[in-house]
């Protein structure tokens, strides 16, 4: 671990969030004497940011903790182009409308985990499109691409992976990172800001922006970017064979975001404590260092820490009260979440997959030989078997759902 002299670096080099930095020693000297604005941008592709975004929303929670002043950009001119790094193929374009309602949607979450205000170090919100969509094309050529190198742009990995498979990479997303550097320059002229942070796929566009702020404004800014976060296994955290685990409510229930996190590999366990709760360090490696059974009980603390930042303390205890009635009790209720029998009715593997239980029919259809599937505690292997309302749908041991009307 480094030693480092500012509580900002000293506090997310402790809690594991640092992977690179432009200049170490140039922003903890300057965290260390004043309130440093910071910031991260999350373009709207969607209605809801899901965990692989959770890592930058606690890095700004860590920021404010640490005395410093978040700022939360979010995207809705970026969105319009869409982030090719490490993307196999250019993002669906959206219509100004989807994404003024994503941004609408989006903005909720981060008043769970950030306070909001007018103080010096309360988090303020601001969306990139108020500068982007009024740019007038041949100055902004002049002004800002001139200090760009197509040679160093094609140099850095986000590009230079996609074009090294042959896949296509357009000039509308080839735009992104010179775009995300001047989002940096403006929210340095705007709001002071010194620090823009995000994942290890972000660093070249991070880059760009403190060099670009530099030379039109001879004004010292920082990178930092967090370790790319993987399972223990390898693969990419935060998908399950129901799909994204999304931060909103609306697009997960609070039981099934509870239950994400309650299983946890044992091999997760620490990592997970230390980016995703507020927990001292010291309970952390207390929890870290269960064995056997014992760490169940971490990955409950964990689940229930996680999901009071995200849902709030009441949905976190219901979600656990539910998990126990369900899990040794054997009861039902009403918080586990739930597919409807619609008009037309369900069978046994349309109920799986519209619970969210499993990818595909097919997945359905091999659990189904396996015998991991239960309706009311019965063993089921029928993949035509109709269900009813009221029905209690098993898959496997820990997931669990209600067929309603």
């Amino acid at each position: 671990m480094t030693s480092y002299s500012s509580d900002l670096l000293r506090l997310l080099d402790a809690r594991g969030y640092i992977h690179q930095l432009t200049d170490a020693e140039g922003l903890d000297a300057l965290a260390a004497g004043q309130v440093v604005p910071g910031y991260i941008g999350f373009d709207p592709t969607a209605p809801s940011l899901h965990v692989g975004h959770l890592v930058s929303i606690m890095m700004l929670r860590q920021l404010q903790k640490a005395g410093h002043k978040p700022i939360v950009l979010m995207g809705g001119g970026t969105g319009k182009i869409g982030d090719p790094s490490f993307k196999d193929e250019a993002r669906k374009l959206l219509t100004t409308d989807a994404i003024a309602q994503n941004v609408a949607s989006i903005k909720r979450v981060f008043e769970r985990f950030l306070t909001f205000g007018d103080g010096p170090t309360d988090a303020i919100m601001l969306d990139n499109a108020e500068w982007l969509d009024r740019l007038e094309y041949i100055p902004f050529l002049r002004d800002i691409g001139q200090h760009f190198s197509v040679n160093r742009m094609l140099s850095f990995d986000s590009v230079k992976l996609r074009l090294d498979r042959e896949q296509s990479l357009s000039f509308l997303e080839f735009n992104y990172m010179i775009l995300q550097a001047y989002d940096f320059l403006e929210l340095s002229r705007r709001s002071a800001c010194r620090l823009q942070m995000g994942g290890s796929d972000q660093w070249g566009n991070i880059v760009n922006g403190v060099e670009l702020t530099r030379r039109v404004d001879g004004t010292q800014v920082f990178g930092l970017t967090t370790p790319l976060l993987t399972n223990a296994d390898g693969t990419k955290m935060g998908k399950t064979v129901g799909g994204a685990v999304w931060l909103n409510e609306d697009q997960l229930s609070s039981y099934d975001y509870w239950q994400f996190w309650r299983n946890t590999a044992d091999a997760d366990v620490a990592n997970r404590l230390r980016l995703f709760t507020d927990l001292p360090m010291d309970e952390v490696e207390r929890l870290a260092a269960l064995q056997g059974a014992e760490i169940n009980e971490a990955k409950k603390i964990l689940a229930n820490e996680a999901t009071a930042l995200c849902r709030g303390a009441d949905a976190a205890a219901a979600a656990a009260e539910t998990a126990r009635r369900t899990f040794e009790e054997g009861a039902s209720d009403a918080n586990l979440p739930t597919a409807s029998l619609g008009a037309e009715g369900l069978n046994i593997v349309q109920g799986t997959t519209a619970l969210g239980f499993a990818a595909s029919n097919k997945e359905v259809r091999r659990k189904l030989a396996e015998g991991a599937i239960r309706v009311n505690g019965e063993v089921v292997s029928d993949p035509a078997l109709p269900l009813k309302a009221g029905d209690k749908l098993s898959f496997g041991a820990k997931k669990h759902g209600l067929i309603t009307a």
